[in-house]
């Protein structure tokens, strides 16, 4: 059993908790009286039941607390349905649309809705307004984007003044605000897109605040505009040397700006009015995770924000902004005694070989005596400028308790540290990736932290392709690979514009109709390199509703390998028949993938030579 803190939305309290016994959440709200009844809104256990597979894509109640609308799949593909509850009855409405992509948006009349809807590609290209008790046909289309490099968006803003529409690749950026209380006007641009300018919008009394990378802020800065003139940018947090902005939350009288320093975030304190000072909540550790938290409430001076680290469990803060104090709300049990004392962080920067220094997170429990005997698992995701955060995983625990040291490579292809090292891992830098991945378990071996007879890679979808990558560069340097959901047919995917996805990541990959992009994709792209010789052991995880890595590229990777590799190795392939790329949905399932997994780890570093499965 557990509950989550609750989130205060204007006169009730919203939170989720979970049942023993019971895999999914269910979803309650309390008016904010004392001793008030709790009120289950939506129970996904109920929902769940007869259906396998069980996933939310959206959530959102109505800016009256009288609706629920949620985007439902049940299979794994992302192809959500609409529902809409009136939350005053328990009944759910004849509202309802397919085939929707994620994003959903109310207007503040209550009564008006806004989805997206994808094109055949899963591309979300377009976006509607529905008002309630209209059939599906009467849905009006007020955005669309034809572009095959861009991406649709909708969110409301945390003020309730406006709905934004957006449309995004992964290199410009083009937003339009609607007016909340008027959602059949017009939509304002912003800004028009611009080759390499990106730009996101929140908003805040008579101004707009953007975080932008435009006029050469490789690291992004702040600029404001009038809301009657959004194009009239001006400068409110200049760009700053060491300092990579990552996003700007606005309140009604202060922004907390996330930023990123020396690879850690920190959350930059900000008050609206000219003379005030900004100031910095402050972390204790080596190395560290913090996300802001929803924080719905517009006109508040105390933000939520979750903080872990590899040894500290996800722990719920509230934060005052004028007082400068934090209120320590939830951290999460962990059953069994845990005594974070017991194990021992380190931050550590392994060389690459161009000289450049790659952060590495490490945990083991203490004392480590570095000899290289225990058993290592070196991870790693790199791409997307997506950054894996150093935080605090229950299940790990497992492993660091069985004596293993457990290591996150920030290779490029992150944002770890800025807006450089994604660039230098993507297009022609994505080698980069792979070879900081090698020098990080070169460095891990050399320092006596592992041996390459009990270290263990992972990495899952851009992470598997990182997988595929490095087993065929330096598969020597590996015990065992798991390579979950692993992008590996680069070149046939990135011809076939068809396949979901496939257009907007020209921009990370590159497009194989340039001979140049084919060439230097050619290099690396794991099927296409598959060699004959001797490879790790390997496990490989795909799900066969997997609409974002289709489970034909690992299953026909694993037949290759199977066919070419000279070793007696074990090679698993494992299947999910009833899901998408995430994996299984209920929480006891995922436990079930993850003990999965562990296993594999397990047999695989402390088997005696030539073991086979079972034996």
């Amino acid at each position: 059993d557990d509950t989550e803190v609750p989130v205060r939305r204007d006169d009730w309290q919203y939170y989720a908790r979970t049942e023993k016994g019971k895999a999914y959440p269910i979803y309650c709200r309390r008016q904010n009286a004392a001793g008030a009844p709790e009120e289950i809104i939506f129970d996904q256990n109920a929902a769940a039941e007869g259906h396998a597979f069980y996933q939310l894509g959206g959530f959102e109640v109505s800016p009256d607390h009288n609706y629920l609308a949620l985007l439902v799949d049940t299979n794994g593909y992302e192809d959500f349905v609409l529902r809409v509850k009136d939350l005053r009855s328990g009944e759910f409405t004849a509202d309802t649309a397919d085939a929707l992509g994620f994003g959903l948006a109310w207007a503040s009349d209550d009564c008006t809705l806004f989805y997206q809807t994808t094109d055949d590609a899963k591309r979300a290209n377009q976006v509607w307004r529905h008002r309630l008790g209209d059939a599906r046909e009467r849905d009006v289309s007020v955005y669309v984007d034809a572009d095959p490099l861009f991406n649709v968006g909708v969110r409301r803003s945390r003020s309730g003044a406006f709905v934004f529409l957006t449309s995004s690749s992964f290199t410009s950026t083009e937003t339009w605000l609607l007016d909340a209380r008027a959602p059949e006007s017009t939509p304002q641009l912003v800004a028009a897109r611009a080759i390499g300018v990106e730009y996101d919008v929140d908003h805040s009394g008579d101004w707009l605040y953007l975080f932008t990378n435009r006029d050469d802020a490789r690291d992004f800065k702040v600029m404001r505009a009038p809301v009657e003139n959004p194009s009239a940018w001006e400068e409110w947090l200049p760009l700053r040397t060491g300092v990579f902005v990552e996003g700007v939350d606005l309140f009604r009288d202060f922004a907390v700006v996330s930023e990123r320093v020396n690879g850690l975030r920190r959350l930059r304190i900000a008050p609206l009015a000219e003379t005030a000072d900004a100031h910095y909540v402050d972390f204790p550790e080596e190395a560290y995770g913090v996300v802001l938290d929803e924080n719905p409430e517009f006109t508040t001076n105390v933000i939520r924000f979750t903080y872990s680290s590899l040894i500290t469990p996800d722990s719920v803060y509230d934060y005052d902004v004028v007082a400068r104090t934090r209120e320590l709300r939830k951290r999460d049990e962990v059953l069994g005694g845990y005594d974070p004392a017991l194990y021992h962080v380190e931050r550590r920067m392994a060389p690459a070989r161009d000289g450049v220094l790659v952060p590495v997170s490490i945990v083991y429990r203490a004392p480590l005596e570095r000899d290289g005997t225990r058993p290592a698992i070196l991870y790693a995701y790199g791409a997307y400028g997506h950054i894996i955060e150093p935080t605090f995983s229950s299940a790990r625990l497992s492993l660091l308790d069985r004596g293993f040291v457990y290591a996150i490579a920030h290779v490029r292809g992150g944002q770890d540290m800025g807006r450089a090292w994604y660039d230098d891992g993507k297009m022609f830098g994505k080698m980069n990736s792979f070879f900081d991945f090698i020098d990080c378990a070169e460095f891990l071996v050399r320092e006596r932290y592992a041996s390459s007879d009990r270290l263990v890679a992972h990495g899952g979808s851009a992470g598997g392709l990182l997988m595929g990558a490095i087993a065929n560069l330096r598969g020597d340097l590996f015990h065992a690979v798991v390579a979950d959901v692993p992008f590996v047919d680069v070149i046939n995917t990135m011809l076939d514009a068809s396949i979901p996805l496939t257009a907007q990541e020209w921009e990370q990959w590159g497009n194989p109709a340039d001979p140049a992009a084919y060439e230097y994709m050619r290099t690396y792209s794991p099927y296409d390199n598959v060699r004959r010789g001797e490879y790790p052991r390997m496990l490989v995880t795909s799900g066969v509703n997997d609409s974002r890595v289709a489970f034909w590229e690992p299953a026909k990777w694993v037949a290759l390998l199977r066919a070419k590799k000279t070793d007696s190795n074990v090679l698993l392939l494992k299947m999910n028949m009833g899901a998408g790329h995430g994996g299984a949905t209920g929480r006891y399932e995922r436990l079930k993938e993850v003990a999965f997994r562990y296993a594999f780890m397990i047999d695989q570093t402390t088997a005696t030579e030539n073991r086979q499965p079972g034996g």
